[in-house]
């Protein structure tokens, strides 16, 4: 039963972590190499994709734009470029054509390379189709500069101390009114179970 439990346990972080790690924002950093829009049928992986653009109409495929770079480790990375809107995860993106237009802009060659800071959301995998949301971007120095990921510190901190007080809170409530109960309880189980030996023994004489 305790492995049980413990399993339980470890899937219910393990969807939690999951779910920060897909909404929360990241950033790359990275050289633009080209732009394009592609017609796109969604099926059983739609969950990985945005809504239509604000003031579209849902439909089963739609053109999606898409923004090719190169990592500075010289791996690809390819995003997708999908307003969000006012649905989830809130980024409340409307500005996709804006972004793509600053994307074509940032083109640069192998040879002469400019690095942007592409701030995203969402996974990249090839076996589900899956491509992460392009959110903004902005021009760094070089492809080893340090960006601080104040948004999530905050974020998570904050989280964090939502959560130890609803624990806290918890733990006192507990105290004062489940606890009691239970003593209450198992005191009156036990001078249950003794009255019912005394009456055993005057019954057997034991």
């Amino acid at each position: 039963m305790r492995y049980v439990k413990w399993s339980v346990i470890s899937l219910l972080v393990l969807i939690v972590l999951g779910f920060f790690h897909y909404t929360l924002p990241q950033r790359d950093i990275v050289r633009i190499v080209n732009t394009y829009e592609e017609r796109q049928d969604f099926g059983w992986n739609s969950i990985f994709w945005a809504g239509p653009n604000a003031g579209a109409a849902e439909a089963v495929n739609r053109d999606v734009l898409f923004i090719q770079t190169i990592q500075a480790n010289g791996k690809p990375m390819v995003y997708r470029n999908e307003d969000t809107g006012w649905g989830w995860p809130p980024y409340f993106k409307f500005d996709t054509a804006n972004l793509q237009t600053e994307a074509a802009d940032a083109i640069s060659p192998r040879d002469a390379p400019e690095w942007y800071a592409v701030r995203h959301y969402g996974w990249r995998s090839e076996l589900l189709s899956a491509f992460p949301n392009a959110v903004s971007m902005r021009p760094v120095s070089g492809p080893d500069e340090f960006l601080v990921p104040w948004f999530n510190i905050v974020f998570l901190t904050i989280l964090a101390g939502f959560f130890f007080w609803v624990w806290r809170m918890w733990v006192r409530f507990r105290e004062r009114r489940i606890d009691p109960v239970l003593e209450d309880i198992d005191e009156a189980s036990d001078a249950a179970s003794a009255r019912a030996k005394g009456l055993w023994r005057r019954i057997t004489g034991r």
